[in-house]
C-alpha cells in the first residue's frame, strides 16, 4: 500500500483485570501490558484469548475493527497515533481499511489514549 507503518494501526483485543478493552496501535509496534494495565488503573493486562476476541467483537481476528463492535468496550489508541495527520484502521474485514483522522476516531469512540505501546 505503500503506507508508513505508524499510519496503519492494529486492533487489538485484551483483559485489563477481567475487563475486556480494545486496543489500537501503530503496526509496527507491540503492545507493552504493564502500560495498559496502569492507564486503565489495572494490576494487569494480557491478550484475549482468538474466540473471545471474535465472540465479543463480532469480526474474525486480523478483521477486528474498533467500530461496530458487537459488544463495545472501552477503546484505548497508542498516544503516538495522535499525532498522525491521517491513519489507516480495520474497517471490519481483512484488507479492509478506512482512511481517518485520528482525533475523529477517538472522538467517534469515545476512546482514551496513552502511551501502551512501543
Amino acid at each position: 500500500m505503500g503506507l508508513a507503518p505508524e499510519r496503519v494501526l492494529k486492533t487489538l483485543m485484551a483483559w485489563v483485570d477481567a475487563r475486556p478493552v480494545c486496543v489500537v496501535i501503530p503496526s509496527d509496534r507491540q503492545l507493552q501490558p504493564k502500560a495498559l494495565a496502569a492507564a486503565c488503573a489495572g494490576k494487569a493486562a494480557r491478550m484475549m484469548e482468538v474466540a473471545e476476541a471474535e465472540r465479543r467483537s463480532g469480526y474474525k481476528v486480523g478483521g477486528v475493527s474498533p467500530f461496530g463492535q458487537q459488544r463495545p468496550v472501552p477503546v484505548w489508541f497508542e498516544q503516538d497515533a495522535l499525532a498522525q495527520p491521517g491513519v489507516w484502521i480495520n474497517a471490519g474485514q481483512r484488507g479492509l481499511l478506512l482512511e481517518i483522522d485520528p482525533a475523529d476516531a477517538v472522538r467517534v469512540l469515545q476512546a482514551s489514549s496513552a502511551p501502551i505501546s512501543r
